[in-house]
C-alpha cells in the first residue's frame, strides 16, 4: 500500500465509527470471524483497544490483520483501522 493510498484511507476512516472493541477477553476466533464479516461488508473498519486489554493497540492490530487477511492502515492511540 502506498503512502497516498494510506492517507486516503485514513481520511475516510476519520468519518466512521468504531465498531469493535478489544477488552480483557482478548482476541478470540469468533471475534476474528465477525471482523472478517465486517470487512467483507465495509472494506474499512475502525477498532479500539480498551484499557483493561492485555494487548497494546499495535500488537492487536497486527494480530487481527494477519488472522483476517487485512492490512493495518493506521494505529493512533487506542484505535486502529483495518482495510481489506
Amino acid at each position: 500500500m502506498t503512502s497516498k493510498q494510506r492517507a486516503y484511507l485514513r481520511s475516510m476512516a476519520s468519518q466512521i465509527d468504531t465498531i469493535f472493541q478489544i477488552g480483557k477477553g482478548g482476541i478470540s476466533e469468533e471475534m476474528c470471524k465477525q471482523i472478517s464479516n465486517a470487512l467483507d461488508a465495509r472494506e474499512l473498519i475502525k477498532l479500539r483497544v480498551l484499557d483493561n486489554a492485555e494487548y497494546m493497540p499495535r500488537e492487536a492490530a497486527e494480530e487481527i490483520a494477519e488472522a483476517v487477511d487485512a492490512e493495518v492502515v493506521t494505529v493512533i492511540g487506542t484505535k486502529f483501522v483495518l482495510f481489506r
